[in-house]
């Protein structure tokens, strides 16, 4: 409760609550997500607005081991109850079969210590392709220097490769402490190697659109996503005559 009140009084419409799994524990079985409304009665309202906070679940997988992904090619009913469905790959083979035939949202990148890998090319442009996104924290690099340095260096070599597409920048705070606002995340996407624009797309329409992706997933349809047209662009039209249109056009 102490997190969603911060979350929402520095500025966060949508919190998603993660449910990980690790498949090198005995006994992991996937199970159906708490519903938010147990765990919280009455949602805060978003500092500005009238609206009261959504609660999203999602859940991560470790991976590490091929086997492993088998769970998430079949269709288990209790995977569909997740809004969000994350993989959290330890190795290069896994990372290729997440990226190019897992059927998830968000594919998670190691910030803890120095990836055993390198990213390669072809299967990151095959995940954007398919719509999929990379997830990286900043909890770490703020808890200790040397998980900042490994935080900073594997978030890099990932711009390298996916110049800045389809990135998502998320917490997983488990205090009040370690949350930050969206502004100061968008800061702190630049020192992992976003531009100003990526580094604002990373916590606001990127997220967005990994939630879409989520409901597409789950209807196995499509999601129509309305946005209304702003006001300057139409009152900029109406401004040029119909024969100046006529000759641009």
């Amino acid at each position: 409760q102490n997190i969603l009140t911060v979350c929402f009084s520095v500025g966060y419409s949508v919190v998603a609550l993660n449910h990980v799994i690790d498949f090198k524990e005995k006994k992991q079985e996937i199970i159906k997500p708490v519903s938010p409304s147990e765990l919280f009665p009455s949602l805060p309202i978003v500092q500005g607005t009238s609206k009261r906070i959504k609660v999203l679940t999602r859940l991560t997988l470790v991976v590490s081991d091929p086997s492993h992904c088998n769970l998430l090619r079949s269709t288990s009913a209790n995977i569909r109850l997740y809004d969000i469905i994350a993989v959290f790959p330890k190795t290069e083979k896994l990372f290729h079969i997440a990226c190019t035939t897992l059927d998830v949202d968000l594919v998670c990148i190691n910030v803890t210590e120095k990836l055993p890998f390198y990213f390669r090319r072809p299967p990151v442009n095959m995940a954007i392709d398919r719509g999929i996104y990379f997830e990286l924290l900043y909890t770490p690099a703020i808890k200790d220097s040397t998980m900042r340095r490994y935080t900073i260096s594997n978030a890099i070599s990932l711009m390298q490769i996916c110049k800045g597409k389809n990135v998502v920048v998320s917490s997983a705070a488990e205090r009040p402490l370690e949350l930050r606002g969206p502004y100061d995340v968008a800061n702190l996407g630049l020192l992992f190697g976003l531009s100003e624009g990526e580094a604002k797309a990373a916590v606001s329409t990127n997220c967005r659109a990994a939630m879409l992706h989520g409901e597409t997933r789950k209807s196995a349809c499509g999601v129509v996503y309305t946005v209304k047209k702003p006001r300057q662009a139409e009152e900029e039209e109406t401004a040029v005559p119909a024969c100046k249109k006529v000759k641009t056009q």
